[in-house]
């Protein structure tokens, strides 16, 4: 931390974003580690509003008065994609640990350039992957690495919902949108998360918005130990609610419904030699899970999951889907 005389981890946030309350501000109420302190918006209005109604003490003027703020030693961006990569520069610059939304960066350029950078300073920078931390996925993993599937043999995930409003800015190829970047790289991370291995790209087909932005995806992978998968995303298609994982192996096969955001119910099934067994887990919050690590990083050197380089991983899959499907990479604002 900035100061060893703060009781606890002082987060400002940068943007009034719709996430911020479940991602942030929920949790931080919950922890007795963090603070969300400070807030700054585009439009100050707009920040006085989000602090009123979150109770957070101090709105400033701009982002960058927010980044430079010596009594906060943390910074929250719930920005658009493509301004990811320059506010983590700007907040590492000046002191700050990050915890960034996902995806990390515009494409995986940015993402070796912030993961150099973050790797040259003592500053944690941590991806919002939440459900990453999640129990239940710490199970689907111990499963795996148990051998209880036996070798694998394919790997399948999707996120898909509806967002039908098309000036929504994840729609906007200028601040790196479309569904791959803002559903897809959660199938993508499951399923290198998942299949233990980082994939190639076999194929993909996107169905478009324009002729840039992708309002569905779906990709071929192939492992090196030769296990195959697929990732299935969208924004707007036929698959108007999907969010599943299903890993195959030789000996069983599980299937988690629901592995994004447990919290809202989900339903881990495995079957097996030995039969067919159910799990659930508690109602914690993936993001209070996550904010958990968020704050051990920080104030006593405890690992994460969700590094710089291992957005990179993810970031350089999803590059290699836009290009398979024949879309140009995305680039930042």
């Amino acid at each position: 931390m900035n100061d060893d005389t703060h009781a606890r981890l002082r987060i400002g946030i940068l943007g009034a974003a719709a996430i911020a309350p479940t991602a942030l501000v929920g949790p931080a109420g919950r922890n007795p580690e963090v603070e969300v302190a400070a807030v700054a918006a585009r439009d100050r209005g707009r920040a006085e509003e989000f602090a009123r109604k979150h109770g957070i003490g101090q709105v400033y003027d701009s982002y960058e008065a927010l980044v430079a703020a010596p009594d906060l030693d943390a910074v929250y961006i719930p920005l658009p994609n493509g301004l990811h990569g320059r506010w983590i520069r700007a907040a590492v610059a000046a002191g700050k640990h990050v915890l960034c939304e996902k995806p990390f960066t515009a494409d995986a350029e940015e993402a070796q350039q912030i993961a150099t950078l973050a790797g040259e300073s003592d500053r944690v920078v941590m991806e919002a992957f939440h459900y990453r931390y999640h129990p239940l996925t710490r199970a689907v993993e111990k499963i795996i690495a148990a051998g209880e599937l036996g070798k694998l043999v394919r790997v399948e995930t999707a996120l898909c919902f509806p967002l039908p409003k098309f000036t929504d800015i994840r729609y906007d190829y200028g601040l790196a949108g479309g569904a791959l970047m803002d559903a897809g790289c959660y199938a993508v991370h499951m399923a290198r998360t998942f299949g233990g291995e980082e994939p190639e790209v076999v194929a993909a087909q996107a169905k478009l918005r324009d002729p840039r932005i992708d309002r569905a995806m779906s990709a071929e992978l192939r492992f090196p130990s030769g296990h195959t998968g697929r990732i299935r995303c969208s924004m707007w298609s036929s698959d108007l609610v999907r969010i599943a994982a299903t890993v195959v192996g030789e000996r069983g096969r599980l299937r988690i419904l629901n592995p994004v955001v447990p919290q809202l119910g989900h339903v881990l099934a495995m079957r097996t030699e030995s039969g067919r067994r159910l799990r659930t887990f508690g109602r914690r919050a993936s993001y209070d899970y996550q904010l958990d690590a968020f704050a051990g990083a920080v104030l006593r050197g405890e690992p994460v999951l969700t590094t710089p380089d291992e957005a990179v991983a993810n970031m350089s899959v999803i590059d290699a889907v836009y290009r398979a499907a024949g879309l140009p990479l995305r680039q930042p604002s």
